[in-house]
């Protein structure tokens, strides 16, 4: 079970940030394991195994993050991150096209949320169809997401907007991609189990927004350029 993360983990991400480099990393190598990756790995397991308790239908898969970058991606950067996340997302090649839950910890806080980033165009093409053609459905999501305050609209819009359905709709309308989300800096929930209790209540809270999403891969393409 998850106990929180500790002063050491925040310390060994302060200290790869400044210190990325092969020798300082083996030598902190138990230290990233014991104070950082293991914590992490009980976080996300006990998220996702609580969450697919309650929603086994969802068929999600639970995935660490590795501090090592990509070598063929490092420009310039020094060979690890400073940070670990965790995701739950549909067991596909393309995952990252996809609704994914995440939470991130990083040196300066942590964040969490529901994300969309790289929704592919046709799927953008379909939410706006849908809106078009039936927007009740979405007009409820998006006033109770405005009742809450935890979470917030980010994302790319498109230089040129591709419609106008209205004040309430609009920024969901002519995003590009988006996500859900909630950062704080660093508080006493990270060093806390209370902590994994905030991301299943948060994750349950975008729920309906998920729902709504993966249901857009059911709906036909649009017959028209988007």
């Amino acid at each position: 079970m998850f106990q929180g993360f500790s002063q050491q983990t925040i310390d060994f991400m302060w200290g790869i940030r400044f210190n990325n480099e092969r020798s300082w990393f083996e030598a902190h190598k138990e230290e990233y394991k014991a104070c950082f990756y293991q914590p992490m790995r009980a976080l996300a397991d006990e998220v996702y195994e609580r969450f697919m308790d309650a929603h086994g239908d969802l068929d999600l898969m639970c995935r660490v993050s590795r501090i090592y970058r990509d070598a063929r991606r490092l420009h310039g950067r020094g060979p690890y991150k400073d940070r670990l996340w965790f995701s739950m997302e549909r067991p596909k090649d393309q995952w990252i096209a996809q609704p994914v839950y995440w939470f991130e910890l990083e040196p300066e806080g942590y964040s969490y949320g529901l994300g969309y980033w790289m929704a592919p165009p046709v799927t953008m093409a379909k939410l706006r169809a849908r809106i078009d053609r039936d927007p009740k459905p979405l007009e409820k999501l998006v006033r109770a997401f405005h009742r809450q305050d935890v979470f917030t609209l980010e994302g790319e819009d498109y230089k040129r907007p591709k419609g106008d359905p209205g004040k309430l709709l609009s920024p969901w309308y002519n995003k590009r991609g988006f996500s859900l989300s909630c950062a704080r800096k660093h508080d006493s929930l990270i060093f806390s189990h209370d902590l994994a209790d905030i991301l299943l209540e948060g994750y349950e809270q975008l729920l309906p927004f998920y729902r709504y999403l993966m249901s857009l891969e059911g709906d036909p393409a649009p017959g028209h350029n988007s």
